[in-house]
C-alpha cells in the first residue's frame, strides 16, 4: 500500500492574491475555489481525471488569520523554461516577489525569493536551451 502526493497546502492571509501570483509564475489555472480556499494546477482536469486521480499535484491556498512568522521548512524551486535566470527574477519581481536572504551566502547558482506573503522559494538555473 502506498500514498500519492496530491496537493501542497499553503496557509495564507489572501488566497485569491497568492493564487493569482503563483498562476502567473507557473502558468497554472484556478481549478477550484470556495470560501477561503483557492486551488490551482497545471491544467483544468476533467471530472473523470479527478475521480481517477490522474493529475499532477495541485497547490491549495487556504486562508488563515495569522501572517507568516518564521522561515519556511518547505519551499518550492522553480526553473525558468524560456528565459535566463536573471530575466525570470526580474519578471517575478514585477509580479510582486522580493529577493530575500535566508542565510544562503554569496556565490550561489540560485536566487532566493519570497512571494507576496513572504513564503520563500528558489529560482534555479534556466532550462532554456542556450543559443549560439
Amino acid at each position: 500500500m502506498t500514498s500519492r502526493f496530491t496537493e501542497l497546502v499553503v496557509d495564507c492571509r489572501d488566497p485569491e492574491r497568492l493564487a493569482a501570483f503563483w498562476c502567473a509564475v507557473l502558468d497554472f489555472k484556478v481549478i477550484d475555489r470556495s470560501e477561503g480556499k483557492v486551488e490551482i494546477a497545471s491544467w483544468v482536469p476533467t471530472a473523470d481525471e479527478v475521480r481517477a486521480r490522474q493529475m499532477p499535484p495541485t497547490l491549495l491556498f487556504i486562508q488563515v488569520p495569522e501572517g507568516k512568522t518564521v522561515k519556511n521548512r518547505l519551499h518550492l524551486d522553480v526553473s525558468p523554461i524560456d528565459a535566463s535566470t536573471e530575466d525570470e527574477v526580474t519578471r517575478l519581481l514585477g509580479l510582486g516577489a522580493t529577493t530575500t536572504d535566508v542565510g544562503q551566502g554569496p556565490d550561489r547558482s540560485w536566487v532566493v525569493m519570497a512571494d507576496p506573503e513572504g513564503n520563500e522559494f528558489d529560482v534555479m538555473r534556466t532550462l532554456a536551451a542556450r543559443r549560439g
